[in-house]
């Protein structure tokens, strides 16, 4: 690895006489600094004396440094820089070294060092566990906000007041970062790259998942014990735990995220092996330990197809049957009755339980098919509440009679046999009926019979988008009025939206932002059930938002998510140019979990996404024979609903600019 130099900390300059200049300080402190690394004081290792460079030119030294004893609060320093009488461009470089750190100019050291053991911390850094430093340099600005300059002797009080006058916080400008490439296997957590020892050097070779498991998770036991016996000890003596303690605990400590990163790697292994385990077969059973697994009623299984898959799989040998007049069992047999086990048995008990004058199931958790809505819910804007750390709607079910809160109640102090106070609440009455979002998905019958399995998916597909982006713009679009006995409203509907800045930059933003939530909170929302909610597209301008040093302006936002201001983030691709915060706990939501499927290859279809037909008024339409034309039409319909608790519930700002390129003045 090359050297690596970093700014790390202010000086500390004692004058002791005419003759000497000497300079004392902290070399490093165990502070994370302005890129998120982080150098283990107790981990340098160095030979005094060390040379005290100038900006960490090799061809310009100033003097001499020798460190002091490392401790868990960092590494000090003296270094003195000579007085030279004889004229000359060694003289004038001392000379102005000297002035510069004297009256604040430079006024940080950094360290220039080899890592011998590295571990990349979670949140981006380096952690040095182990360095070897070669030199100490004067440079111009520190990475440690938190070291100031404390005291000069011999200064006067107007040259204290001069360098304490420099800006703490101003990014390290000085020093080369060189940065060891990010390797992708050890080190994840920001962990020792050494192996923890889990086998003590008489047992006997693992030889399954199973025994290293159980090894592991008796070595974590142990390890876990003995950290409870070290900090129980110092309770026990009235005191602090020494250093050898501290040691040894955050040691353990170490071991316990390494097993436990161990066990999840095992367990997950053990998890895929079982997947992908073929069933055993009588003539096949060659050895004991297969005889033992079955007679021990171990069931090896193919592997499960992905959420909705089972649900597509149903539908096409639905469509299949119908169209070759086969029963639907046999279909599905011959498709998917060595893969798909679970299938045929949701389909025999689908058949068992039709008339043969049904021509559509109910895809529900009853049917098995829960899984297609499994596949769609982490696809839209509701299915994403109550998952991570986002707050979850307020679920209630279908047809019961809601009380919803138009104006709030209040409540005040009372003293001994004083009146109460009375608020009059303005309540409304409402209930969440069943309404149906649908769609409708056209495909040959020669891509369902010859594609397999690439149909599966395609169907898939095809019906859950379609669902999710109806479902995601009716939920949220402000211009969505709720309709009686179609679909619900935005819960945007009919609440005004907070005024914005017009800004573009970070700036606006946050004075946007500051506008809504201050909105939320004075209409009595708590924020810590507040979700945000924002189209694709300003999500990405946030992520592309950076401040002067090149950092993101909103770390915590991205495509997927995340977080803004703190407050959890739902994205979806289909919303414009406005954005949300709601209060999660203050919207009601019905859902029946499942999804209902029918299908035809007889009929004919208006063939427009806002089809003009219904069953009072037909309206002449140009229409498609599904028989003519040797297609088959998949109908799928979700029932749910949704409403706000009370109007006040949501604050919300349209029109926004954030991000958007800044005018050009002609």
């Amino acid at each position: 690895m090359t050297v690596t130099r970093r700014a790390y900390s202010s000086l500390v300059i004692k004058a002791v006489d005419e003759e000497k200049r000497i300079i004392r300080g902290i070399a490093t402190t165990p502070t994370p600094d302005r890129v998120g690394d982080i150098v283990e004081p107790l981990g340098v290792k160095f030979s005094n004396p060390l040379a005290f460079l100038w900006q960490h030119d090799a061809h310009q030294p100033i003097g001499t440094v020798k460190f002091d004893t490392p401790t868990a609060e960092g590494i000090t320093f003296e270094a003195e820089i000579p007085t030279i009488d004889e004229p000359g461009t060694l003289k004038d470089r001392i000379d102005e070294a000297w002035q510069s750190i004297k009256i604040g100019l430079v006024r940080a050291v950094s360290i220039g060092f080899r890592a011998i053991e590295y571990a990349w911390i979670d949140d981006g850094g380096i952690r040095f566990i182990k360095s070897e430093v070669f030199e100490l340099s004067a440079v111009t600005i520190p990475a440690q906000p938190e070291a100031i300059m404390t005291s000069i002797k011999n200064m006067d009080a107007t040259g204290v007041a001069v360098i304490k006058q420099f800006d703490a916080n101003a990014p390290a400008a000085t020093g080369t970062i060189e940065r060891p490439a990010k390797k992708p296997a050890p080190g994840a957590s920001g962990k020792s790259h050494k192996p923890v020892n889990l086998r003590p050097k008489e047992a006997t070779e693992m030889k399954t998942i199973a025994e290293q498991i159980a090894a592991l998770e008796a070595s974590r036991q142990a390890k876990s014990a003995r950290m409870a016996e070290v900090m129980q000890k110092s309770i026990d003596e009235g005191r602090s735990t020494d250093e050898a303690e501290q040691e040894e605990f955050d040691t353990l400590s170490d071991e316990l995220d390494a097993i436990d990163g161990d066990l999840k790697r095992l367990r997950s292994l053990e998890k895929a092996q079982a997947n992908n385990a073929k069933p055993v077969i009588a003539n096949q059973i060659k050895t004991a330990s297969q005889a033992t697994a079955l007679r021990s009623g171990v069931a090896l299984k193919a592997n499960e197809p992905d959420k909705g898959i089972r649900f597509a799989r149903y539908a096409k040998c639905l469509a299949i049957a119908t169209k070759t007049h086969q029963p639907i069992v046999s279909v599905a047999e011959g498709l998917y009755g060595k893969t798909d086990a679970d299938l045929i048995d949701i389909v025999k008990a689908a058949v068992s339980a039709m008339t043969t004058s049904n021509t559509s199931e109910l895809i529900g958790n009853e049917g098995g098919f829960a899984d297609f809505v499994e596949f769609l819910r982490p696809m839209t804007v509701l299915g994403r509440f109550g998952t991570g750390n986002i707050p979850s709607l307020t679920r209630i079910p279908f047809r019961v009679p809601l009380i919803s809160e138009a104006s709030e109640s209040d409540a005040n102090w009372v003293g001994e046999g004083k009146a109460k106070p009375l608020t009059r609440m303005t309540a409304g009455r409402t209930e969440l009926s069943p309404l149906k979002i649908a769609t409708i998905a056209v495909q040959t019958m020669e891509l369902i019979r010859d594609s397999s399995p690439s149909s599966d998916v395609l169907i898939r597909n095809s019906l859950a988008k379609a669902i999710a982006k109806r479902e995601d713009l009716t939920f949220i679009d402000p211009t969505v009025a709720p309709t009686a006995g179609v679909r619900p409203g935005s819960i945007l509907n009919g609440v005004a939206a907070t005024t914005n800045s017009t800004a573009t930059g970070a700036d606006g933003v946050r004075e946007d932002v500051q506008a809504i939530i201050q909105n939320f909170v004075t209409a009595n929302n708590p924020l810590q059930s507040g979700v945000w909610i924002m189209g694709a597209t300003y999500a990405l301008r946030l992520m592309m938002m950076l401040n002067p040093l090149g950092q993101r302006e909103f770390p915590g936002i991205s495509m997927q998510g995340g977080t803004f201001f703190e407050l959890p983030v739902i994205v979806s691709n289909y919303l414009g140019d406005y954005v949300a915060l709601v209060n999660a706990e203050d919207v009601w939501f019905a859902d029946d979990g499942g999804v209902e499927i029918a299908m035809s290859t007889e009929a004919s279809l208006e063939m427009d996404s806002a089809p003009a037909h219904n069953s009072d008024t037909p309206t002449p339409a140009e229409l498609v024979s599904m028989f003519q034309t040797n297609s088959v039409a998949f109908r799928a319909e979700r029932t749910i609903n949704w409403a706000r608790r009370r109007a006040s519930a949501v604050a919300w700002m349209d029109n926004i600019t954030w991000g958007d390129p800044a005018p050009v003045t002609p």
